[in-house]
């Protein structure tokens, strides 16, 4: 697939990335407690694999490989909200606090459907 077909590669692969280190530091500020850290490792195992999915699709060899890893970046990042909004339900953090990464989440989730969309209208 020619890179001009590709989807924002550098924005997408640096914000990933950074939301990956945000949610690395999210997880490492969580409380101790049990329920904290099956909900926070649940997270981060999530959350961190956006990125990754993201770099293999871009370097895929046809556009039909390159919607099948974006729609698995999808898959965990609709997971990771998940993760996130039981963070806020269950008190462990405030919905404050957890606004910005919340909205991270989400632009990620629509960058991403556009990418999809807009490759499946190239297939």
């Amino acid at each position: 697939m020619k890179d001009e077909e590709r989807c924002a590669p550098t924005d997408l692969k640096v914000r990933t990335k950074d939301f990956a280190l945000r949610i690395i530091h999210l997880y490492a500020a969580l409380p101790k407690t049990t329920v904290a850290q099956v909900i926070g490792k649940q997270l981060l195992r999530s959350a961190t694999s956006v990125g990754a999915h993201y770099r293999e699709g871009y370097r895929s060899r046809s556009t039909a490989e390159f919607v099948s890893k974006l729609e698995v970046g999808l898959q965990e990042l609709e997971e990771t909200l998940y993760w996130l909004e039981l963070i806020v339900e269950a008190d462990i953090f405030s919905e404050e606090r957890m606004k910005q990464i919340l909205q991270e989440a989400n632009e990620l989730t629509a960058i991403l459907t556009t990418c999809v969309k807009n490759a499946k209208q190239k297939m």
